[in-house]
């Protein structure tokens, strides 16, 4: 697990092939590496045929590594199953940006083909050489050339060890959509078989000669400040217990994991106490209260007028609270470094980032440090994997030797950046025909990204108790806060607080998404309801896209969907109440197009509302792996409906008091739809886009416009509990 990239190929012999992979998005894109504009880097073919890929982006659970194996395979026309993909080792792969975004296809893709294309091309005309015969008179099939008078060649005979010597050209062409075998095909994901038999590498399995547990030693409210460490607390107690100590960094190290569990328990450390945090109830308001930076988002004719010509107009405001990534297996890295380098285990999404962070924190050139990506318990967005990393890669350097470090459940739920807490605010102008004239939207939001940048070691825990600097991308809040109607007046305003209102956050599933498109639906259904128009059709009459009317046309026709203007009223059989609503969105305006028809049962006694149905529409552009697709989709809806019906962060004014899952609860295998009902719309000339937040994005106005739909009651905070429907009811 040591081995260098060079002593890693030698021990191929193989060729190598590079793609770069850029990204635009602000704040994540790589320094510009002319290694990764050259042929010989990252796919190798060995002596015996198979094919190993190199790739900065990691594997969450959304299938990109099956994917982008069938991307391989398809251009390079080798069996697939002689395709191997190794992802996110700093030494082994290039810097592609963290996986994040659901722009792993999107961007890699594309560059993964053309690599393989030009490998291939290559290849046929080494096989020209040899056989004397024109290129383009060859065929391949399954790694191998052949000639028409019966001459072949492997790929492996053709490169031998040898490299390209040469730069991507991106002149030739990867396959047109009609001529691709294993693109569009639901080739099964490489790394299910193992987590379904309990056989999966997780970096929990992970150990290592010499190896110590450890257990970092938090402060008991955000911006407390460590005062003293009393190390006499833990003396005697079994394991070779070793307090480690830096700056305002604490933790302990024992022998066995139980031990250092103890230790930290009883270690007596006395802080000095932070600023109390405002009131959960008085979030909405100080959300706003931030000090921000306005920016025009969309400003289109004029809403002043438009206003004051309108037949009626409608004002609402909406409240996402701050949520929890909450995964389900607490983060856990190992870490055997030194003072001049060494190695760390870790399941980031952003290797080279966290790298970079982490070595600057330590005081090593990023070089001396290798990240070797190895999974955990999955995550969407940032939880608290990169903040572990840098836990135990300090604790491995203080306490001179290999270090396992395992938070605990109270530290992941407590100490894990948060989805950030946001307020949208929309007003609406309808003319004498139901038609929407003015749109007037403000979202108040702090950045939704504070992840390890690389730069002067900071944006981690323990980062952060050594003084390092702070860098807060101002990215996420806008996404979906211009939605892709179209209105003759149109004024979209994004108010970006430059700090957080009272909780650390950072990225979560979509970033401002799924709280814009929350607003957003929700309040385009109020219109369509001031209108007495039918929910979908009320859309449609507003849209000008044809993949968007289609998602709409497709989700309604999936669904049986009752055409008609909501409420529905009436009541249901014993005292229950049904409804069905519907959400849509283009994620980020430009990626997924995804639309989701909820239907709801409300019991009016308790407030319980079950989401027994789903029906999802979706275009992702070139689908890839349709199962794997259809794992996102359902994976989306299913977390939605959690952040929708159940999910927000509690806490005081000494901080977070949801520690335990009795504090923060999720949805149950009890409370799953019955039926995820699925739609994929195929466009092979289209990009191919992700699919891992797009469908997010509609669930919570989905589920709040079928709960008016039922009620007559319009609930613009989640989550939707019961408390909160019984209060509505009442």
């Amino acid at each position: 697990m040591k081995l260098s990239r060079r002593e890693f190929l030698q021990g191929t012999g193989a060729l190598v092939v590079s793609f770069s992979l850029p990204l635009d998005v602000l704040g994540q894109a790589p320094a510009p590496n002319p290694r990764y504009e050259e042929l010989d880097a990252w796919l190798a073919i060995g002596g015996d045929g198979r094919v190993t890929a190199y790739c900065g982006k990691v594997e969450l659970g959304t299938g990109v590594q099956t994917a982008f194996g069938q991307l391989v395979a398809d251009e390079l026309d080798v069996p697939f199953e002689r395709v191997t993909v190794i992802m996110g080792d700093t030494d082994l792969c290039p810097d592609q940006g963290p996986t994040v975004g659901s722009l792993s296809m999107f961007r890699g893709g594309p560059q993964v083909r053309q690599a393989a294309a030009e490998a291939r091309h290559t290849l046929l005309a080494m096989a020209a050489a040899r056989m004397g015969a024109p290129a383009e008179g060859l065929s391949v099939k399954g790694g191998v050339i052949s000639a028409a008078d019966g001459k072949s060649a492997t790929y492996a005979e053709l490169i031998g060890n040898r490299k390209f010597s040469q730069k991507l050209q991106r002149k030739v062409q990867p396959k047109s959509a009609d001529k691709l075998g294993v693109v569009g095909k639901s080739i099964p994901r490489v790394e299910l078989p193992g987590k379904v038999f309990g056989s999966h590498y997780y970096v929990q399995n992970l150990r290592i000669p010499g190896m110590l547990h450890g257990r970092v030693v938090r402060p008991p409210a955000p911006g407390a400040m460590m005062a003293s460490v009393d190390e006499s607390s833990v003396k005697g107690l079994p394991g070779n217990v070793r307090v480690l100590q830096k700056g305002g960094f604490v933790g302990v190290v024992a022998d066995r994991e139980e031990q250092a569990i103890r230790a930290a328990r009883e270690l007596k450390v006395t802080w000095k106490p932070g600023p109390a945090l405002t009131s959960m109830k008085a979030l909405p308001a100080a959300v706003r209260a931030v000090p921000a930076d306005d920016r025009s988002i969309v400003s289109i004719g004029n809403i002043d007028t438009a206003f004051a010509a309108a037949q009626a107009s409608l004002a609402a405001e909406y409240f996402v609270p701050y949520q929890m990534h909450a995964s389900i297996g607490p983060s856990c890295v190992v870490a055997d470094v030194g003072a001049d380098g060494g190695t760390v285990w870790s399941p980031t999404q952003s290797s080279f980032l966290t790298r970079n962070s982490v070595a600057a924190m330590l005081g090593m050139a990023p070089d001396k440090l290798r990240v070797i990506w190895t999974e955990g318990a999955g995550c969407y967005g940032q939880n608290g994997a990169d903040d572990c990393t840098a836990d135990a890669a300090l604790m491995s350097q203080l306490a001179g030797k290999p270090v396992r470090l395992q938070w605990m459940r109270h530290d992941e739920h407590g100490n894990e950046p948060k989805g950030v807490a946001m307020v949208m605010a929309v007003k609406g102008g309808l003319d004498d025909k139901g038609n929407i004239v003015a749109w007037d939207y403000h979202v108040w939001s702090p950045p939704h990204s504070s992840r390890p940048s690389g730069d002067g070691g900071g944006n981690t825990l323990a980062g952060a108790q050594l003084d390092k600097p702070v860098r807060i991308v101002p990215v996420g809040a806008d996404r979906n806060a211009k939605c892709t109607y179209v209105f003759p007046n149109n004024r979209t305003t994004l108010h970006q607080s430059r700090g957080s209102a009272a909780l650390r956050a950072s990225a979560l599933r979509g970033l401002g998404s799924p709280q814009n498109t929350f607003a957003n639906e929700s309040f385009m259904d109020e219109l369509a309801a001031q209108a007495k128009a039918d929910p979908i059709a009320f859309r449609i009459r507003h849209l000008k896209d044809d993949r968007a009317i289609a998602v709409l046309e497709e989700v309604a026709k999936l669904a049986k969907w009752d055409a008609r203007p909501s409420p529905r009223g009436g009541g249901g059989a014993a005292g229950m109440l049904s409804g069905r609503g519907v959400g849509y969105c283009q994620y980020d305006n430009y990626s997924t197009y995804a639309a989701v028809v909820v239907r709801v049962s409300i019991d009016r006694a308790s407030g319980k509302v079950r989401v027994p149905y789903a029906a999802v529409a979706h275009d992702c552009g070139l689908i890839v792996n349709p199962d794997g697709v259809k794992n996102q989709v359902e994976g989306n809806i299913v977390q939605a409906i959690s952040r929708a019906m159940l999910e927000e962060v509690q806490f005081d004014f000494a901080g977070v008091t949801s520690l335990d899952w009795a504090g923060y609860p999720i949805l149950r295998f009890s409370d799953v739809p019955s039926e995820i009902a699925i739609s994929l719309i195929n466009r092979p000339d289209k990009p191919m886009v992700g699919a891992g937040e797009g469908a997010t994005s509609p669930v919570a106005a989905a589920i709040a416009n079928a709960i008016f739909d039922a009620t007559g009651k319009r609930l613009r905070s989640v989550p939707f509990n019961p408390e909160r429907v019984k209060a509505a009811l009442a």
